[in-house]
């Protein structure tokens, strides 16, 4: 039996100056700071208690991803599926606020996954101030090895794979949205960036006004990307990592495999492939990013 998670809650970010991050991300980005505890700052978008977790490190780095199996989910089920495939385990309990009972393991690149069933639901709400994101969309990563990634993440979690770029960047799926996941072959196995969702077209022009406000230049966009569909921004945090804002990401119909029809597809109906014209997969809009965007 497979278990799939049904979204991705949390993404925990190392940080040499995690002061400059908790800033950036609450006065510009406009999460909400829920709680400070020892080394740890934990942020919301407003329901759940935190989806981005700041931790005073040596270097500025991705460590742990957090998923939430659907409700009613067997979580020792779970962790004896895990076994059974030859994966070491552990069981924690009350190590995260509000998540009584999790499943800790590591992915081929050294990623902590952090999976649970239930989990109290007490954020702060939405920010008065910043962007303020609806919520924690996905995360890219760079690997070495693409296709062991992806295998990894289908036959452990249940993934599903929704487009291709070429033979080098793989796009994952745990839920409706096109993709949760990310996997671009890179030297360096690092995050390559974090996604937060926004509401629309104007909340991205609100973004890049913001942004502009405080003399944060945008790395890439606005464009809109042929894989996926979504129109997407692109900055640097204090730490230098990428963020990204999107809307009008495509979504899957369930049990079909093929995309919500939508105006920009270049197909009907829009179905998972593997997109060779890379120019159009990646910008729709014309505009390829700079040259070190997928270092």
């Amino acid at each position: 039996m497979t278990f799939r998670p049904s979204r991705l809650v949390y993404a925990q970010l190392d940080s040499k100056n995690p002061d400059a991050e908790v800033d950036h991300y609450t006065s510009v980005i406009g999460l909400s700071a829920v709680e400070r505890s020892g080394e740890f700052s934990y942020l919301s978008t407003g329901a759940d208690h935190h989806n981005l977790v700041l931790r005073k490190a040596s270097d500025a780095k991705c460590t742990t991803l957090g998923f939430q199996l659907p409700t009613g989910t067997d979580l020792a089920a779970f962790e004896t599926s895990l076994k059974n495939q030859g994966i070491k385990t552990a069981k924690k309990s009350d190590s995260k606020p509000g998540i009584g009972q999790m499943v800790t393991f590591v992915d081929p690149n050294g990623f902590q996954l952090e999976v649970f069933v239930d989990q109290t639901a007490f954020g702060k709400g939405f920010a008065e101030t910043g962007i303020r994101p609806t919520k924690l969309g996905h995360i890219a990563f760079n690997v070495p090895d693409v296709q062991e990634a992806v295998s990894f993440y289908e036959h452990t979690l249940g993934f599903k794979v929704s487009d291709w770029m070429g033979d080098f960047f793989a796009f994952l799926r745990c839920g409706p949205d096109h993709h949760t996941l990310n996997f671009v072959k890179g030297p360096n196995t690092k995050m390559h960036h974090i996604a937060f969702e926004v509401r629309d077209f104007m909340h991205i022009r609100d973004a890049c006004d913001r942004l502009g406000q405080d003399r944060i230049p945008l790395i890439w966009g606005p464009l809109r990307h042929g894989i996926g569909h979504n129109i997407a921004m692109y900055h640097h945090d204090p730490d230098k990592q990428i963020v990204e804002f999107y809307c009008e990401l495509d979504r899957v119909v369930d049990g079909m495999d093929t995309f919500e029809p939508r105006p920009t597809h270049q197909e009907v109906p829009q179905r998972s492939k593997t997109w060779t014209d890379i120019p159009l997969a990646a910008n729709m809009w014309g505009g390829l990013p700079p040259e070190s965007f997928l270092d």
